[in-house]
Order: structure tokens, then C-alpha cells, then sequence
């Protein structure tokens, strides 16, 4: 696949202290090899030949890890926050030399078995800033934050949550460089901001998986994940 993921891993994960105060959340080991291990050969069974890897906090570590990616069979490139962290958002337009005109983008702590080339060419079919991935989570699995219906979105706030809110940001989507235009350099932003502006602007495309995502960003998810990782091993 010719478009490369950006994958956000630059974040301080207290909640995980105290395993990620020596080792960013990506370098972490679940059914016997590091989470970033599993997330890259995702990827590869996915398609995807380059990630660009967003990181700040700890993030040498990685980059001591995986190099350029030739011995994992895929192309790594890096950008680094530098002394200040510049927030999911901030990050990718630092980034976005590297990423081109168009590219997918998931959070360091995400594994999601998904349909990547069937998400690409919805986007490409139509004449939009972007794509955020959604999923009829109905509080289960976290707190859904998102209005969704026929095809659309119709609000999506972390903060805001009501009763009507079924989905959740699945956490995987797809940008256009021009989204990022109206911010500025070294501009400290949430993604989920950006997300927002879009979505009011109707330049956001929602894309419904039935396939549920699994996490890391918690102890919980922790072990739910190694669970999962454990099975799909003895399965294949």
C-alpha cells in the first residue's frame, strides 16, 4: 500500500507508571514480544509498507528497536516532538514531510485487526479532509463519544458525553495534508480537536467497523490485549 500510517507514540502514559517511566508504552511485552512488534506485523498482513512513527517521551528506545524497519520487513521512519511535547495533533503536522499527501493515523497503544484497504478506498471515493474509523461500542469497552448515523457524524467530543453517544472513535483514520494548513509550526494540538473542526466543517467522513479494538493505555486493557494476542497466536 502506497500510503504510509502515522503512528502516535510520544505520550507520557502515567497510567501505566510504574512500568512506563523507564519504557515508553510501545516497548512494552505482551505474549512474548514487544507491543510495537505486534502492531507492525498487523500492518504488514494489512499492507502497509511505511510508518512513520510519531514520538517524543522515551522514544529512542523505540527507534533503538525497530532501526529502519528492514529486519521487521517494512520501512520505519521517525519524527520527534523535541523538548516539548506538541500533543497527537501538533505531532503530525511536524510530520507531515515524511507522510506525504495522504496517510492513515493510530495511536501507539491500539490494536486494530481491521479492513485497512477497504477504510482506503471509502476515502478515496470521496472528497474529504479526512476519515475517523467508528464503532457501536455502547459504553462497553470505554465511554462512547460519538453521534453517529447513516454514514455521517454528527458530534464527537471526549468531554461532552451523552446519552445518544453508541460509537466511539475506533482510533484509526485517514488524512489529507491540507487538514493541517491552518496551524501553525510547533502548534501544541489534540488530534481529537482537529477531528472536531472537521467534523463541523463536514470535512470528515465516518467509517463503521464491526470489529472490535483492543488497547494498552490501561492495566486492564493490558490484559485484555496479551488475552487476545495469546489466542490469535494459537489460532493461526
Amino acid at each position: 500500500m502506497i500510503y504510509p500510517v502515522a503512528i502516535l507514540a510520544g505520550g507520557l502514559a502515567t497510567r501505566l507508571y510504574p512500568v512506563t517511566k523507564t519504557i515508553p508504552k510501545s516497548m512494552i511485552e505482551l505474549a512474548g514480544k514487544t507491543f510495537i512488534s505486534h502492531q507492525i506485523e498487523l500492518l504488514k498482513k494489512k499492507g502497509i509498507t511505511r510508518v512513520v512513527i510519531c514520538t517524543g517521551y522515551l522514544g529512542e528506545q523505540i527507534k533503538d528497536f525497530l532501526k529502519d524497519g528492514t529486519e521487521h520487513g517494512i520501512s520505519v521512519d521517525y519524527s520527534f516532538d523535541g523538548d516539548k511535547l506538541l500533543g497527537t495533533g501538533g505531532a503530525l503536522k511536524k510530520a507531515l514531510p515524511l507522510l506525504g499527501n495522504i496517510f492513515f493515523v493510530m495511536y501507539g497503544d491500539s490494536y486494530l485487526n481491521t479492513d485497512f484497504k477497504s477504510i482506503l478506498d471509502y476515502f478515496l471515493s470521496h472528497d474529504k479532509m479526512g476519515l475517523m474509523t467508528v464503532y457501536k461500542n455502547e459504553n462497553l469497552w470505554d465511554k462512547s463519544n460519538i453521534i453517529y448515523s447513516e454514514g455521517k457524524i454528527l458530534k464527537y467530543d471526549k468531554k461532552d458525553i451523552s446519552p445518544e453517544m453508541k460509537y466511539i472513535d475506533y482510533g484509526l483514520g485517514l488524512l489529507r495534508k491540507e487538514a493541517f494548513q491552518n496551524i501553525t509550526e510547533n502548534e501544541v494540538l489534540d488530534l481529537a480537536d482537529l477531528y472536531k473542526e472537521l467534523i463541523n466543517r463536514e470535512g470528515m467522513l465516518g467509517y463503521e467497523v464491526k470489529e472490535r479494538f483492543y488497547e494498552i493505555g490501561s492495566s486492564e486493557g493490558l490484559e485484555e490485549t496479551e488475552k487476545y494476542l495469546k489466542k490469535t497466536k494459537i489460532e493461526r
